[in-house]
């Protein structure tokens, strides 16, 4: 991936070794890897979020409907049963630190001109870099949860001991494996200055586990293919793709789908409990957002299957 000579956020907070950070980037943020529950969206909710795509991109919500219907968490994290011990020199979790804020910087650029090209402001979050544990407007969290969004504070955070985890022990190495994590939890940030993200909260405070689990399902898959739409806008823009970038970024996701997560857990799959999505949904919906970069597409909530 072609990143070192891109721009740096500016919302990026280093809380790394208990506060005063290594690696000064100057913002404030938190990042997180959501796990969610799901419920079948459709009727009111369903709707609801087809219009505010649609006022919001400027799309006859008409168009819409029967494309959105699935997309389900709201900053519920996944753990992934490690030691939150980073395993990477200094100089290396430096080096990480500076690609994730030109990672950030990229979706801030990308998100800013999708937004206004529907007449719409978006505002960035910040990313949080700790590392064991951290504090955040959701709550005190342990770094075994993985990265997560946190859309009471807008932020995403990642402690970037994660990135060993993802490379050793899930096989899923590359900087585009790593961005997209990244782009993922920002596709809960937009969904969350959408508002689909309070629908599916509220239509989960109300639904039975393995509907609420269907409705994160939903909401994770939509993250997927957003953070695609990213991918898709920023190749065309800046060229940031090199040759491998997408099987890195494909492999990334089918690793962490909640089949072989649990595969690896407990040695059986249960998928009734799934919050993220199976393997193969999740590589299907971040490829659509790769392949299309069309913001309709990613409407999980009204498609026809997962």
């Amino acid at each position: 991936m072609r990143w070192k000579t891109g721009r740096r956020s500016e919302n990026v907070e280093d809380r790394r070794g208990g506060g005063a950070g290594r690696y000064d980037l100057g913002g404030g943020g938190g990042m997180r890897m959501p796990v969610g529950r799901r419920t079948a969206v459709g009727g009111g909710l369903g709707l609801l979020i087809v219009v505010v795509l649609g006022l919001l991109f400027g799309i006859d919500p008409a168009l819409l409907v029967g494309v959105i219907d699935q997309s389900a968490d709201h900053g519920q994290p996944v753990p992934v049963s490690r030691s939150p011990v980073s395993t990477a020199a200094p100089g290396r979790e430096d080096e990480l630190a500076d690609f994730v804020s030109v990672v950030l910087a990229d979706t801030e650029d990308t998100w800013r001109a999708i937004f206004a090209a529907g007449n719409a402001s978006y505002r960035e979050p910040r990313l949080v870099l700790f590392s064991d544990r951290v504090s955040s407007a959701c709550g005190f969290t342990d770094a075994a949860v993985g990265p997560f969004y946190c859309p009471a504070d807008e932020k995403v955070y990642i402690d970037l001991a994660f990135y060993d985890e993802l490379k050793h022990r899930f096989q899923a190495p590359g900087d585009f494996a790593q961005a997209y994590v990244i782009a993922h939890e920002v596709g809960h940030h937009v969904q969350n200055l959408l508002g689909i993200s309070d629908q599916v909260a509220r239509a989960q405070r109300s639904a039975s586990r393995a509907e609420a689990n269907r409705l994160s399902v939903m909401l994770e898959l939509q993250a997927d293919c957003l953070a695609g739409v990213w991918a898709n806008h920023a190749e065309r823009a800046r060229n940031i793709l090199e040759q491998g970038d997408i099987r890195e970024g494909l492999n990334a996701a089918a690793q962490i789908g909640d089949d072989r997560m649990q595969r690896r857990a407990r040695g059986f799959v249960v998928p009734d409990s799934f919050t993220h999505g199976s393997s193969e949904q999740r590589v299907r919906w971040f490829r659509q957002g790769l392949q299309n970069g069309n913001l309709d597409d990613c409407n999980t909530f009204e498609a026809g299957s997962l």
